[in-house]
């Protein structure tokens, strides 16, 4: 039996190293991993989401709600982006996602407060992300308590003793519970279908390429196409195999109400099956062996978990992680299927989210396309 030695150990060491420099995709691979992680927990992640959207309906233009609606205008949780004339059009606007909290002023408001009657105010939450709310409502108590303090003088002042001068009720839409898995079951046919979709295709070429079949399918008349659809086709069974078992659980494990089509609910989940897949064939045209085709994989799919608002809110992130979310076809999917579930949206509600997704398709299946043409050559 030989001895150990550094001189041998040393030649180990060194041709790892050359190795690892021949590999500059792998090499990449560790490097940049660690880094999109560092970057997204440290910069993007938030979990005390500020700036919410928030509509106003008021119908009383005294100077108490114009007062309230200025400490809202300055608060940091909340962004007035419209004013609701009706009740519908409030309904519309969380129903669409426009805005995350409506607030109902009284009429009878200022008045009601000269009065001493501590006026009900009324907070419409779209309470399908619990996380994305708590905070936010947290905060609309702290100002109701204090907002009106400097203008209760004189026959007012006990109003402050008495717990403030307006009462906040609370009416959360889609989720009056609270309840966690009503958002996040939903959520995860999203993310399973992106997980398996795209590192399962991914090593579709590459894997014919290191068991040495490629050359059989680069000698048949097949036109990259066909051979790209072929190859998507067998696991859009998969998924939609993925899907019926996930809505199984979802209505009679976790008891998620499905309020909604899932005759929609069913061709949307196959334009996002498509295309994850064609993320999955691009990266197996652009990696050299399966283990490239699994970190490239990876690397697509951890910014999808964490920038799409399925782990964290989504309006919660600055508005750079925002924009790279909104590239992702896994955020727009989350808003479908939780809309359609939990909401009851329709084809037209669903549609702002639903042509991202197809662009997205079209641009994954030509570079795919493309870049399969290279292979062969």
């Amino acid at each position: 039996m030989k001895r150990f030695t550094f001189h041998r150990l040393w030649a180990m060491v060194l041709k790892e190293f050359i190795q690892m420099r021949r590999d500059r995709v792998t090499f990449g691979m560790m490097v940049g991993i660690p880094l999109m992680q560092l970057m997204l927990f440290g910069f993007a992640i938030n979990s005390d989401p500020r700036h919410l959207p928030t509509a106003i309906r008021s119908a009383d233009q005294g100077p108490f709600s114009r007062t309230l609606v200025a400490a809202l205008r300055h608060s940091d949780y909340f962004q007035i982006v419209a004013e609701a004339e009706t009740e519908a059009e409030a309904a519309r606007l969380l129903q669409f996602g426009e805005v995350q909290f409506v607030i109902n002023i009284p009429e009878d408001f200022t008045r009601r407060i000269l009065r001493g009657e501590r006026p009900a105010v009324l907070i419409e939450a779209d309470a399908t992300d619990p996380a994305a709310t708590g905070p936010a409502l947290a905060a609309m108590r702290a100002i109701a308590d204090s907002v009106l303090d400097r203008d209760l003088t004189g026959p007012l002042a006990p109003l402050r003793a008495r717990g403030g001068a307006i009462e906040l009720r609370l009416h959360a839409h889609y989720n009056p519970e609270n309840i966690t898995q009503y958002n996040v079951v939903p959520g995860l046919m999203g993310v399973v279908l992106t997980m398996t979709m795209v590192i399962i295709t991914g090593l579709a070429i590459t894997r014919e390429r290191e068991r040495g079949t490629m050359e059989n399918l680069l000698a048949t008349p097949v036109r990259p196409f066909e051979v790209m659809v072929g190859k998507i086709l067998p696991f859009i069974l998969v998924g939609y195999i993925q899907v019926t078992l996930i809505l199984l659980a979802a209505r009679f494990i976790f008891g998620v109400p499905m309020v909604g089509s899932l005759l929609l609910l069913y061709p949307v989940a196959l334009l996002f099956i498509a295309a994850n897949l064609a993320v999955g064939i691009t990266f197996s045209t652009l990696a050299q062996n399966q283990l490239q085709a699994v970190q490239m994989a990876f690397f697509f799919f951890l910014p999808s978990l964490l920038l799409s608002g399925f782990m964290f809110p989504f309006r919660g992130m600055p508005e750079w992680a925002q924009w790279i979310g909104s590239g992702l076809p896994l955020t727009h999917f989350l808003r479908i299927v939780r809309g359609i579930l939990l909401k009851g949206n329709g084809l037209g509600e669903i549609w702002p989210e639903l042509w991202p997704i197809a662009l997205f398709l079209v641009v994954a299946m030509t570079v795919a396309v493309k870049r399969y043409r290279q292979t062969l050559d």
